[in-house]
């Protein structure tokens, strides 16, 4: 009976071991990532909110000190930080409801098995693949108003009798870096929802028909809804990526005419590039970072009565 209690001690003594051991070589394998997550990610951010609070200039470092809430109070009184943060708006809104409808339509549309089907999905997936920064130029040449070939299709089709100036006419410019950036996100969109509208049950849809439903209603009542965790997962996140990346629009126009299609992020950059002002930059940073969290909060709410969706 002692035998018995001895073996078992020694057994039990063993396991618990083995899982502590187990434990601690995991804790030890996250060691590296942590240090690189402190490094390059934790400090920087830290660093960069201390600096909002700053006067940081790169070219008169022996006078930096702490300044408050004066680089916040000076963007809200800059007409072109208001500027860039309307500019912000928009470039958010309509680059992601026209990216969100055309994918939208790509996929439902590639759902269907045609011939030539996989050549379509390449081209329909091609812009992803490639930078903004690249797209922005691609775009840029496009919408040259001496060689471009936007003009010239135009102008062939009778729409326009004189060459616009897309990118140098203030009232065209934010338009048509919209229209460069909803180019490059529809194949995003396609892809994700393509995923999620091919997992969606073939039974539901013969449920429907059953019922007597046509192409519409077994859109809204049976894809619809089936997609829709995986729709709200989409927009919500492709929205943070739109707000903070402005490498079409340096691209494209580089801020210009007359920081006519800054948004707040390459507001930033050429605060840091052209004024080597780090305290300001950080300071507009500071105000994305308290846009997104706001914007997360939503995200989490809009998405906390959804199943994980289909992506």
């Amino acid at each position: 009976m002692g035998g018995n209690r001895s073996a078992h001690r020694i057994l039990l003594a063993g396991k618990v071991f083995g899982v502590s051991k187990q434990r601690t070589y995991i804790l030890l394998s996250l060691v590296p990532a942590l240090v690189l997550l402190l490094v390059f990610t934790f400090y920087p951010f830290l660093q960069g909110v201390v600096m909002a609070f700053q006067n940081y200039v790169l070219f008169d470092l022996t006078n930096v000190k702490f300044i408050g809430f004066q680089n916040f109070e000076t963007a809200f009184q800059d007409a072109k930080f208001l500027a860039a943060l309307e500019n912000s708006a928009y470039w958010v809104f309509f680059s992601l409801v026209l990216q969100f409808l055309i994918g939208l339509s790509l996929a439902l549309m590639l759902r269907k098995n045609f011939r030539g089907r996989g050549v379509y999905q390449g081209f329909v997936f091609y812009s992803w693949a490639l930078s903004g920064f690249l797209i922005g130029l691609i775009w840029k040449w496009m919408f040259n108003s001496q060689i471009g070939v936007i003009n010239d299709l135009l102008m062939r089709a009778g729409l326009i009798d004189t060459r616009i100036g897309f990118l140098s006419d203030p009232d065209w410019a934010m338009t048509s870096v919209i229209i460069a950036n909803v180019w490059y996100g529809i194949a995003f969109f396609a892809i994700m929802l393509l995923a999620a509208l091919q997992s969606v049950p073939a039974d539901l849809y013969e449920a429907a028909e059953m019922d007597g439903a046509g192409g519409l209603r077994k859109f809204f009542n049976v894809t619809f809804p089936y997609i829709l965790p995986t729709v709200i997962a989409t927009t919500l996140l492709r929205a943070i990526w739109i707000f903070n990346d402005p490498s079409i629009i340096y691209g494209l126009t580089n801020g210009g005419p007359a920081g006519t299609t800054h948004i707040l992020s390459s507001l930033m950059l050429e605060k840091i590039i052209y004024g080597g002002d780090y305290g300001m930059a950080a300071a507009i940073g500071v105000i994305m970072i308290i846009i997104l969290m706001l914007y997360t909060v939503f995200y989490l709410f809009a998405t906390r009565s959804e199943k994980a969706g289909d992506f």
